[in-house]
């Protein structure tokens, strides 16, 4: 598309965290990367493009060892906070506290908390100023699934009912590719993981 801002999503590497263990905001850092898949990876993004992530460890982490050292911090892409939630197991909350999540998982905040819609917006809000500083260029962004998610509700026009989003995977180490023109968006990988 010519004179389109690409957008080049990468999730972070795995996290050092317990399984099941809600993470949200909190600074955990990446477990050891698997090399292959990083070089992978490194092959496949451009080496002049803009380079931005959330600021948290997991991101800036992954983001040197791609090659992207000098990533910009842009607060706006960090992942959903889950507020009082982050620290614990899914299987250690009681389904009095999230049943009203699980009702409505784009919309319901966590107690401190943010929902999926909020990030989406927060998202938004940095997407735009991106694409029109970088209008017609590449822009690496290392961030988390739910921006990830996030990205890819605006890119489909679902801002007024993001859920269709969280049925997305993106797993560590994937891509996410998606294009912006004055006319909308095109999603050209989700979830790709070259091979090593």
């Amino acid at each position: 598309m010519e004179g389109a801002t690409r957008f080049w999503w990468v999730r972070h590497a795995p996290v050092d965290a317990a399984p099941g263990e809600i993470v949200g905001v909190l600074d955990r850092p990446c477990r050891a990367m698997d090399a292959a898949a990083v070089s992978a990876l490194r092959h496949v993004l451009p080496p002049d493009a803009a380079a931005v992530t959330s600021g948290l460890a997991r991101c800036r982490a992954t983001a040197d060892a791609l090659g992207f050292s000098q990533a910009v911090t842009e607060p706006g892409l960090r992942e959903q906070d889950f507020g009082a939630w982050q620290g614990r197991t899914w299987a250690d909350l009681p389904f009095s506290e999230t049943g009203d999540f699980w009702e409505a998982p784009a919309t319901a905040r966590p107690p401190g908390g943010e929902s999926f819609a909020d990030q989406v917006a927060r998202v938004r809000a940095c997407i735009e100023r991106l694409a029109e500083a970088r209008a017609g260029h590449d822009v690496v962004a290392v961030v988390h699934a739910g921006t990830i998610r996030a990205a890819l509700a605006l890119a489909m026009g679902l801002e007024a009912d993001p859920a269709p989003a969280l049925c997305f995977g993106v797993e560590p180490l994937s891509l996410t590719r998606v294009d912006l023109v004055a006319e909308g968006a095109a999603v050209h990988l989700v979830n790709w993981r070259p091979r090593p």
